[in-house]
């Protein structure tokens, strides 16, 4: 399986064979050959994007493994494609449409499934006649999708009709110690630029007991890290009469062994309940003091034209409060440059909004008009000239920025919980989120595996992530 969250280099990553796959009645298979003693057919998957798409391709190899299909962990030997798109930008597009070619003029069967598959799809049929397509709604149409398309038989499943059974679909996961758990689709807000509400729709909550069910089961599993991933937390319960305070509440009672990364939410929501989640933070040791918060620009003026719901003040208010009592929270934002309209003056609050809350990490993206939404309507779209220098400005003051930051962690000891090994390195994070890497060679008690607990001092650091050595 190839996957890629954005802003990243892709990487071919098998899925995990210790990890087991249960059925909605909970029983476990295996990975097997066809009862009727023929090979079972083999299934490459790709998937590129945020969290819920690599949720969403865990949960489409997990419904195929159970019912007879095998997974893939080579390109070559397999006899189905399935790709799991992202459509967030168009340069996000433009690689999506390369892969979709590749992978069609293979000759094998092709399933297009995730947020391109349903924003785009006149485009796609016209293009990739042949291919199905799978909606981010549709995942329990999974496995006749896939029968069919091994027949040779074309289908188009893009209706809404998973419910809340999506979250019982059993999963595969790509690291044995990270659980990736989809708390909710689709989102209440009207982004002016924002194409994923055209794929996911309104928001649809899943309950909380099954939410924590799903925690139990792959906490037993050997799972150490919970990300709680959706459209937007922050709006996480309001179809249900609850919130998502709530749901991390009872969460975090939970007895297993475990830490929960909370996802993307919005500061239009994240004000209302950032009391509560700070007295949270403060008492719970089960969640990671780690909080994104989208803030996309710092003109008041630009945020009323993305129709965010939020102004830049409510931003700055929010930081501050959970840095005021949550002091080494680590705090991620996304910033939207070249909106059109958008001044020089309005850049400049941009900076200025940036160097006054200080976020750990900026994600940085260029505008680019996405089919379907009202901002293509807007004038004054700007010069790519501008918008690359506008783009470089920030990266520059947000590398500054991140190193301020990651400089206050020098010195500390504590512990970690490894979840990445690589042929360099291995890779944990603490209480606070922060990745701490530690070179191989450089420790005298071992390599350690994913999921151990291992103490560290912070020795060096850059602008992207700390640098640690082993303590004995």
């Amino acid at each position: 399986m190839c996957v890629k969250f954005e802003g990243s280099e892709a990487q071919h990553l098998p899925f995990t064979k210790n990890s087991k796959n249960r059925n909605n009645e909970g029983h476990v298979f295996a990975d097997r050959k066809s009862t009727d003693g023929n090979p079972s057919p083999r299934v490459w998957i790709e998937a590129y994007g945020c969290s819920a798409n690599m949720a969403d391709s865990q949960a489409i190899a997990g419904a195929l493994s159970a019912n007879g299909f095998e997974i893939a962990n080579l390109s070559e030997d397999h006899d189905l494609n399935v790709i799991v798109t992202c459509s967030v930008k168009d340069t996000t597009e433009h690689k999506m449409m390369s892969r979709i070619k590749a992978l069609s003029m293979s000759g094998k069967p092709l399933i297009i499934a995730g947020c391109l598959a349903k924003t785009e799809t006149d485009k796609l049929q016209r293009q990739f006649s042949g291919a199905s397509f799978l909606g981010p709604r549709s995942l329990t149409k999974t496995v006749s999708c896939a029968k069919a398309a091994i027949m040779g038989i074309q289908t188009i499943e893009l209706e809404d009709v998973d419910g809340q059974e999506k979250l019982n679909i059993p999963r595969m996961r790509i690291n044995p110690v990270v659980s990736i758990i989809q708390i909710a689709i689709g989102c209440l807000s009207e982004c002016s630029f924002c194409q994923t509400k055209l794929a996911k729709g309104q928001i649809t909550s899943y309950r909380i007991g099954d939410i924590m069910h799903a925690i139990k089961e792959d906490t037993k599993e050997g799972c150490q890290e919970i990300w709680l991933s959706s459209t937007d937390n922050g709006c996480y319960g309001f179809d249900i009469g609850t919130d998502i305070i709530e749901l991390l509440r009872k969460c975090s009672l939970l007895p297993e062994d475990f830490r929960i990364r909370i996802g993307m939410m919005n500061p239009m929501y994240l004000g209302f309940l950032k009391d509560r989640l700070i007295q949270l933070l403060e008492e719970s040791n089960k969640i990671y003091r780690f909080l994104h918060i989208p803030v996309q620009s710092g003109s008041e003026r630009i945020l009323r034209s993305m129709k965010r719901g939020h102004t830049a003040k409510m931003y700055k208010d929010i930081v501050k409060s959970f840095r005021d009592r949550c002091r080494d929270v680590t705090i991620g934002t996304d910033i939207i440059v070249g909106f059109p309209g958008e001044s020089e003056k309005d850049f400049e609050d941009t900076l200025d909004l940036i160097s006054d809350s200080k976020p750990d990490i900026v994600n940085c993206s260029r505008y680019a008009a996405r089919p379907g939404t009202s901002a293509t309507l807007l004038e004054g779209r700007l010069d790519t000239k501008i918008a690359k220098d506008r783009s470089s400005r920030l990266h520059e003051l947000a590398k500054k920025v991140s190193r301020e930051r990651n400089m206050k962690w020098v010195g500390w000891e504590g512990s970690i919980i490894i979840d990445e090994v690589s042929r360099d390195f291995f890779q944990g994070r603490n209480y606070a989120y922060k990745p701490i890497f530690i070179r191989k060679g450089e420790s005298d008690i071992g390599t350690p595996k994913l999921g151990d607990r291992i103490m560290v001092r912070i020795k060096n650091y850059s602008s992207r992530a700390l640098e640690g050595v082993e303590l004995g």
